[in-house]
């Protein structure tokens, strides 16, 4: 179920004031956002663009309908919106990263704990450290010489663990539940590029073509039947 309430609510700001302000509460596929329509307040808006910038002290970050830009450097507490996108800067930091409609995208060595979308493909760069798992529903994951300490999961959508990369918690792809539509969506493609490390399980609740380089080292695979290939990519 989704959804916006509107209601008058004291906002509690950084500097410890209280303001009576307009927020919206989204609920979209287990997600909630909430966004202050307070003015004083650059970083929560319900209808437009987040802009957190290097320097300032650490807080949330949210929208409804806009994305979240988090500056190289820079550092902020839990990060939302509904449709829109999230980019995080290199050597950033940030707790959460959450979205319902869009991409996420963690440039080299930033560092955040858990990211979840539902809508929108993951992707996470160079000497990044996740200190949870990544977890989306329709989109492709993207993991390039990377650390994941969690688990990765989804339902429907490409994966890729390149470079050395390390995944802890292994990889879930989930059977669809509830409602779907008749056209079937082709079966995701799992790759495990050389030099990966993919510890824990890799489980698959549903068909998946699954690519494992010579020189990747993976735990064990329930569900599917991994293919072996040499080189770069797999053929």
């Amino acid at each position: 179920m989704s959804g916006i309430v509107m209601s008058n609510l004291p906002i509690s700001h950084s500097r410890g004031s209280l303001k009576a302000c307009t927020v919206a509460v989204a609920i979209a596929s287990g997600l909630l956002v909430a966004a202050s329509a307070c003015a004083s307040d650059s970083y929560n808006t319900i209808n437009g663009s987040v802009h957190v910038p290097a320097g300032r002290p650490a807080e949330a970050a949210s929208t409804i309908n806009g994305s979240v830009t988090i500056d190289e450097g820079a550092a902020v507490d839990s990060v939302g919106t509904v449709n829109g996108g999230i980019h995080v800067g290199a050597r950033a930091t940030a707790k959460s990263l959450t979205t319902v409609n869009g991409s996420i995208m963690v440039s080299e060595a930033a560092h955040t704990a858990h990211i979840k979308s539902v809508n929108g493909s993951l992707t996470i760069n160079e000497g990044a450290e996740v200190d949870g798992g990544l977890t989306t529903v329709n989109g492709k994951i993207g993991v390039n010489a990377a650390h994941i300490a969690g688990r990765i999961s989804n339902v429907q959508g490409d994966i890729s663990i390149l470079g050395a990369a390390r995944v802890d918690g292994g990889i879930l792809v989930e059977k669809q539940h509830g409602f779907t539509i008749s056209a079937r969506p082709r079966d995701p493609t799992i790759i495990i590029g050389p030099g990966a490390k993919v510890l824990g399980e890799l489980r698959f609740e549903h068909t998946v073509r699954l690519f494992v380089s010579d020189r990747a080292t993976i735990g064990t695979v329930t569900g599917a039947t991994a293919v072996t290939f040499s080189g770069d990519n797999p053929p």
